[in-house]
């Protein structure tokens, strides 16, 4: 029979792991896969903000767990990865959205900020990919993966923005979300990505002081930036059983920043 569209969302005994999971964009994604009925594990570098999110889930009802790891390093993706399928017993949903940006003009872009950004926004994203593929999905075939990538990934930038390795990063998400679902999807195993446009956090803070919040806002068709729940809707999406026919798809969530003629 049919389901309802209730039941297509219901993510009911399903587990989820997100990275960078602490705060902002990635916290905001938790709550979205939480209040649809999924376990959460949390990661981050940082014990308090894990703690603080995951006491903040609790409070509204949802199972939350944290574990600390620096997505950058092997070691700590392979450490993450068997405590996570320990404590869980099986990741139905991996969130990559653990992430770094550097603002320096290209000519003048230190080559150690460069592989910093590159080691935790593209290679973080496949071992972690890889770690949970092999051990967990490919064997239960099924499982659903959200890549977080950007607008940042779709062009340049705008004058006055100099994030040449962030854009570069955003970039090989894409295709790297391309190419993995149309290696695993015979696998049951479905990738896609998110494309934020401009939210308020941490990580943009600088990009927003130099180029003016409202400045940005009026380039959205919408006229406005992002908010606590513009990621909810497209992360259950993707994650439900109401997404099982989309794999290696991107979208935008940006306000039609991207839809913008020379955007």
């Amino acid at each position: 029979m049919t389901r309802t569209v209730q039941q297509l969302f219901d993510l009911s005994g399903q587990t989820a792991l997100v990275t960078g999971g602490s705060r902002g964009l990635g916290l905001q994604m938790a709550q979205a896969l939480g209040e649809a009925g999924a376990r959460l594990l949390l990661v981050a570098r940082k014990s308090d903000e894990l703690e603080a999110a995951a006491q903040q889930l609790k409070g509204q009802g949802i199972e939350a767990q944290w574990i600390v790891a620096d997505c950058a390093k092997q070691a700590d993706l392979e450490r993450l990865g068997a405590e996570a399928l320990q404590r869980l017993g099986a990741v139905d949903v991996l969130v990559n959205n653990a992430g770094a940006a550097w603002g320096a003009p290209a000519e003048e872009h230190p080559i150690e900020a460069w592989d910093k950004v590159m080691n935790l926004n593209v290679r973080g994203y496949f071992l972690l990919s890889q770690y949970m593929a092999k051990h967990c999905m490919i064997g239960r075939r099924r499982g659903s993966i959200i890549n977080l990538a950007s607008i940042a990934g779709l062009g340049g930038n705008p004058r006055g923005m100099h994030t040449i390795a962030y854009n570069t990063s955003k970039g090989a998400v894409l295709n790297f979300t391309r190419a993995l679902a149309a290696e695993w999807g015979p696998h049951g195993i479905r990738v896609n990505a998110i494309c934020p446009g401009f939210f308020p956090s941490r990580m943009t803070r600088g990009t927003l002081e130099a180029l003016g919040e409202e400045r940005l806002a009026a380039h959205a068709p919408l006229g406005r930036l992002g908010d606590d729940e513009d990621l909810k809707g497209l992360t259950l999406l993707l994650a439900s059983a109401a997404g099982k026919h989309i794999t290696g798809q991107w979208l935008a969530v940006d306000g039609g920043v991207s839809a913008v003629v020379g955007g």
